[in-house]
């Protein structure tokens, strides 16, 4: 499927959760690791997200992660895995230095993310979605490594105004 071509204003597409811009494609890329290091994005759907940081920016790398292949759009097959189900985990979780949840629909499965891979390479996880929400999850970060918190409002980094960005690093002890 085609790319659709971004703006500097914050845009909702067909395919994406997250409404998207050029200069908040520039800064969620600016957070993942590099190559040869990935990011795994759990949940991924159309992949519509994944697929532009990986072509505007050669040097991520990002994973998909979803229940059914048949939602993946965008992102190449070598580069979804799938899961049996919304309660399953990704095994590439444990070897990713980055997850990213992008309009997750269930605190636990943060939760269980973390509790089980936690303490494996993962050093940061992003969690990107509307305001109202991040209450319910942040809760599934404190106690469990995960405590070097930075959220950034969506309109200061060219997302929309009713939606945010957090970074969340493991603390090292």
């Amino acid at each position: 499927m085609t790319l659709p071509s971004l703006t500097e204003n914050p845009t909702l597409y067909p395919n994406c959760c997250l409404s998207l811009s050029t200069p908040l494609l520039t800064h969620l890329a600016s957070l993942l690791p590099e190559q040869p290091h990935f990011t795994l994005s759990i949940g991924s759907g159309s992949g519509l997200l994944e697929a532009l940081i990986t072509t505007h920016h050669r040097d991520v790398r990002v994973e998909g992660v979803e229940v059914n292949s048949s939602v993946n759009l965008y992102i190449e097959e070598q580069d979804i895995n799938v899961v049996t189900g919304t309660w399953d985990l990704c095994y590439r979780a444990v070897q990713a230095k980055a997850w990213m949840f992008v309009y997750p629909r269930e605190p636990k499965l943060v939760k269980k993310y973390i509790e089980m891979y936690g303490n494996g390479e993962v050093d940061e996880i992003l969690w990107l979605g509307p305001k109202v929400d991040w209450e319910d999850y942040e809760g599934c970060f404190t106690q469990s490594g995960f405590g070097d918190m930075r959220v950034y409002g969506g309109g200061d980094i060219g997302g929309a105004e009713f939606e945010m960005v957090v970074v969340v690093k493991k603390t090292v002890s």
